[in-house]
């Protein structure tokens, strides 16, 4: 079971945003650039401040440490952040499969990360927050940066992250056409209210 539910959640001029995602569900949030939808996905993920309550299987983010929320509760940003020198110090443990189905041969892990395009970093941003095997995906534009191709290899990937996993998942993305092939309702901001939607 990985429900998760939102109460009175409120960031900036926002109105309160509240939501029920249950397991293996994939919902989309979408509106103008700098609208707040980051922001929104950061406060669930518990980065930012913010008003209301947001629980995990019944159990309230106030009370799991910060770091273990995180881990069940992942964010993927649109620019995923990179803190060692090399690929590898980021992987704990690496699956062979998803790494050759995002288009990387194992030599990827020698890599140094400055020669990473913005592609690969987001597509390898993806693959890092996935080996924790967390409960909840919250997906900052995760294809903006990718080709036709590769869109819909991540498209297909998290698809199947959330029937084998049971998955929640949170995906921010401005494409229409998108939303119409991962979601089956979402919410859309207008205006700095949040309205519930159907694609």
């Amino acid at each position: 079971m990985n429900n998760i539910i939102a109460r009175k959640l409120q960031v900036l001029n926002l109105s309160e945003w509240n939501f029920e995602i249950q397991s293996g569900e994939c919902v989309f949030l979408s509106g103008p650039s700098g609208c707040g939808k980051t922001v929104l996905l950061r406060a669930i993920a518990d980065l930012d401040p913010h008003q209301g309550h947001v629980e995990l299987n019944q159990i309230s983010i106030n009370n799991i440490p910060a770091h273990k929320w995180r881990s069940k509760v992942a964010l993927v940003p649109a620019e995923t952040y990179w803190w060692h020198e090399t690929v590898a110090e980021h992987f704990q443990q690496v699956d062979e499969n998803s790494f050759a189905e995002f288009g990387f041969g194992m030599e990827v892990m020698g890599w140094q990360v400055s020669r990473l395009s913005t592609g690969e970093k987001q597509r390898l941003g993806l693959l890092r927050a996935c080996q924790q095997q967390p409960q909840v995906l919250l997906l900052d534009e995760p294809t903006a940066n990718l080709d036709k191709h590769y869109t819909l290899v991540v498209e297909k990937y998290i698809d199947r992250q959330i029937k084998t996993r049971d998955l929640s998942v949170i995906w921010v993305t401005h494409d229409e056409k998108q939303i119409e092939r991962v979601a089956t309702r979402g919410w859309q901001i207008e205006e700095n209210v949040i309205r519930e939607i159907k694609p």
